[in-house]
């Protein structure tokens, strides 16, 4: 077993929703949760924070290399994994915004942006809470970095996994002695004010020029949002905490700066790096849910025999293959899972799964800037369908469509794409909503489909809106 590195069980495992409040004034926490559990794709939680350096790129520009300093770090601090832990035991985490691309590209820059966020925050987390939950455990795990000599490393681990059991055992001790009805949130329904920075008529309008650059052979479909936006008092961590409640998902998440943060309750997996294997699990293709148990049966089949759908995730299929084969081995890329049906609490939508072999030479930091932004929300061709979406949507995505992500000190990575996602700045609270455009599209589906998307949001935020 490796000597590092340092961990301690907490029994009783706590919450995470409790851990999180516990931690939730620390310096750039960063919570990538399960909420909706699956042993394949939603097994693991992690929070971290108090990184030891942060990377930050405040504006794209082609041919910058937004992760120029973190390769150096992944150089310099090594550690080999647990075999008995969670996967990410500590290394980097951060939000890439879907505008970083344009370090990869040249894209034209929106006419405005809502916020004013970098580009790319990347932290190197030494500690980090893990929990497992099909088995019911949770570990502190600690490298005892930046230090450097092994004595000094063992000292700093063994001091911060102590500090970390023991806040977090206080904690249970503290909780079980309250009543269930005293954690129990108590949500207040009211109305609040969304606006959109488009008319429905707008909207309309957008989706139908981008079914005309389908058919005059600009591109094949395209991903087109509207984003939405309201005001409100409440912190980051209480808009999460109702969002994971009413929108539960396996590829959650909290991100948390001093005067910004984000909030995902995201579906969808964008790149998960194990060993020298990749895979990516685009989402394409979306029914709002029935009520009634025996209708929900039709949402699936329809979707599952719907040829528009088909059509647009066969696409993104063939996108994300291109992609990869950038940094896979020829030969190796697979698609084991294509058009299967998964059902949200809101939504179902149309999933399917390509996997590859890396190169020998091929990095996380590599696969990312090969493949970044997802195709899943682009379109295709998708450089094509990048400067359309610019055009129409005029204002900046931001984390929006980005990603959240952990690469562990031995490379081991994944990552998720920011749909279903809020930024937080201020009082202001955006959300966009989307979906692709194809050839086959009907405008005001495809806009009452964003209506659909944004249902758990809504949820979240009306449950806590004053």
């Amino acid at each position: 077993m490796p000597e590092f590195p340092l961990f301690r069980e907490i029994i009783p495992s706590p919450s995470v929703e409790e851990t999180l409040a516990l931690f939730s004034e620390r310096d750039h926490l960063v919570l990538l949760e399960s909420v909706r559990r699956h042993d394949l794709h939603g097994r693991y939680s992690f929070l971290a924070a108090d990184p030891i350096q942060t990377s930050l790129l405040d504006t794209p520009e082609y041919g910058v290399d937004p992760f120029r300093d973190v390769k150096k770090w992944s150089e310099q601090f090594k550690a080999t994994p647990h075999p008995e832990l969670p996967p990410f035991q500590g290394g980097f985490a951060g939000l890439l915004s879907y505008d970083l691309g344009r370090c990869w590209e040249r894209l034209p820059v929106p006419i405005r942006e809502e916020f004013d966020l970098p580009a790319c925050v990347v932290g190197m987390y030494d500690w980090v809470i893990a929990w497992d939950h099909q088995q019911g455990r949770c570990w502190v795990i600690a490298h005892g970095f930046p230090e450097t000599s092994l004595q000094a490393r063992r000292a700093k681990a063994a001091s911060t996994c102590k500090e970390l059991s023991e806040q977090l055992l206080n904690q249970s001790r503290h909780q079980s002695s309250q009543s269930n009805s005293q954690l129990a949130p108590q949500p207040l329904e009211f109305e609040f004010n969304i606006e959109s920075n488009f008319t429905k008529e707008e909207y309309l309008d957008v989706v139908q020029r981008v079914i005309d650059y389908i058919i005059a052979g600009d591109i094949f479909q395209a991903n087109l949002s509207q984003q939405l936006m309201t005001h409100t008092q409440h912190s980051a961590l209480e808009i999460y905490t109702s969002l994971r409640q009413h929108n539960p998902a396996p590829f959650a998440g909290l991100f948390q700066q001093a005067d910004w943060a984000v909030l995902s309750s995201s579906p969808e997996r964008f790149i998960q790096k194990h060993g020298r294997f990749v895979r990516t699990r685009p989402i394409k293709g979306t029914r709002q849910r029935r009520v009634i148990p025996e209708a929900d049966l039709f949402t699936r089949d329809e979707l599952r025999e719907s040829e528009k759908d088909q059509a647009e995730n066969v696409m993104i299929v063939d996108l994300l293959r291109n992609d990869l084969s950038r940094v896979c081995k020829p030969g190796t890329i697979r698609v084991p899972e294509l058009c299967t049906i998964e059902s949200y609490e809101t939504v179902t939508h149309l999933v399917s799964e390509v996997v590859g072999e890396l190169k020998d030479d091929v990095s996380f930091w590599d696969v990312i800037a090969a493949t970044f932004p997802g195709g899943s929300i682009t379109g295709a061709p998708k450089i094509r369908a990048m400067e359309i979406i610019s055009e129409l949507e005029q204002v900046a995505r931001g984390p929006y469509c980005g990603s959240l992500f952990y690469c562990g000190f031995d490379g081991t990575a994944d990552s998720s794409i920011l749909i279903r996602t809020l930024t937080k700045q201020g009082d202001k609270l955006v959300f966009p909503v989307g979906g692709g455009i194809v050839s086959q599209s009907n405008p005001q589906s495809e806009y009452e489909e964003t209506d659909h998307k944004a249902a758990g949001i809504r949820a979240a935020l009306k449950s806590i809106m004053k």
